[in-house]
């Protein structure tokens, strides 16, 4: 597809963004632009598969280099966009499921290319996001949250393996898968018996965050400078987000998942949440999108220095929550500050990809 059409794909991702973070001033108790009555609810669903769903989607697609393989950016993106109609929920679900099947067959055509166990790990995290896009609304939130990480952190893990693959021992690919695995039991599981999921769910993302750190270039070329080095801390910031929400998962944080010493702690599982996909999976695209945009919209995005503002206002903002969680609710202002100063740090991201973009 032309460059023009590449950009409308991604623009339904942009709308679920925007959707996303308006939604997000909606469930801090805030003013928003739009106070429509059923976004909040859409909050999640619209970031994890609205957006990061059709960026990952339109990369693939671009890569199979089949015009077909754009269905499944195309129906993630419109499928959010229809969430936020008047339309039927149900039409927007099914367009979601059908984006999800569509990328996995993206991936299934990929794995006939090339054999590569990176791309088997993520075939089983878009698997993990159609089931999520199809229990979506069927029930709680929480029962949901297990796929739609899977399917981030599935996703991402692939992408940092075949980025390292060279400089991987052998046998590195196939621990991941193996751990992959681990990590699918424990999502399954914490559909069935959650009491038992929820522990080995998060021990999951505890190993793979361990191995993520051990194997990606992203631990040496911190040392380095420019594009690599700012790239290494996002990578690196991220998977510490990640290990503390795998920790947290382990320990019953999220509602259900155990009886540990964090079970129905509201506080802890508002952290899991924001961890994994503010700390971990919004980190991972100022990572890449230095990379990724200039790949998928055959646009320059050079790399400068103020790259740096919204990955550091992004952390901060999310430390800044974090301690208003951890003061119990007693200062709900110092929470709201860092949510809204991670609100800024995306927008601001978006923002400085578009100037970077026109003055290059």
């Amino acid at each position: 597809m032309a460059r023009p059409g590449r950009f409308l794909l991604l623009a339904g991702g942009g709308v679920c963004l925007l959707a996303g973070l308006n939604a997000s001033l909606l469930l801090l108790g805030l003013p928003a632009p739009v106070s429509l009555a059923r976004l909040a609810d859409l909050h999640g669903i619209l970031m994890v598969l609205g957006f990061l769903g059709t960026v990952i989607a339109l990369e693939r697609a671009v890569a199979l280099r089949r015009r077909w393989g754009l269905a499944a950016p195309a129906c993630l993106g419109l499928g959010g966009v229809v969430l936020l109609s008047p339309a039927p929920v149900v039409v927007g679900q099914l367009l979601l499921v059908l984006g999800c099947l569509a990328l996995i067959a993206v991936y299934a055509a990929l794995w006939r290319r090339a054999q590569e166990v990176t791309v088997l790990v993520q075939l089983l995290g878009a698997v993990l996001a159609a089931c999520a896009a199809a229990l979506w609304g069927r029930t709680d939130v929480a029962v949901v949250l297990p796929w739609l990480v899977g399917f981030l952190v599935l996703t991402i893990a692939a992408e940092r393996a075949e980025l390292a693959r060279l400089a991987m021992p052998t046998g590195a690919g196939e621990q991941l898968l193996a751990l992959s695995g681990l990590l699918t039991a424990g999502v399954t599981l914490s559909l069935l018996w959650p009491r038992w999921g929820g522990p080995l769910f998060g021990l999951a993302l505890l190993a793979i965050t361990a191995w993520l750190s051990v194997h990606d270039v992203a631990r040496r070329l911190i040392r380095s400078t420019g594009l690599p080095r700012f790239s290494s801390a996002a990578l690196l910031a991220g998977y510490g987000w990640l290990g503390l929400a795998g920790a947290l998962w382990a320990l019953g944080a999220v509602p259900g998942a155990g009886a540990g010493p964090l079970a129905d702690h509201p506080a802890a599982y508002d952290t899991v949440v924001h961890a994994t996909f503010l700390g971990f999976a919004i980190s991972m695209v100022m990572a890449h999108a230095p990379v990724i945009l200039p790949a998928v919209l055959s646009v320059r995005l050079p790399y400068r220095p103020v790259l740096w503002a919204p990955l550091a206002v992004l952390h901060t903002g999310l430390l800044i929550r974090v301690t208003g969680n951890m003061l119990g609710g007693g200062d709900p202002f110092v929470y709201q500050v860092g949510s809204v100063l991670t609100i800024v740090a995306v927008l601001l991201l978006v923002l400085t990809a578009v100037y970077l973009v026109a003055t290059s």
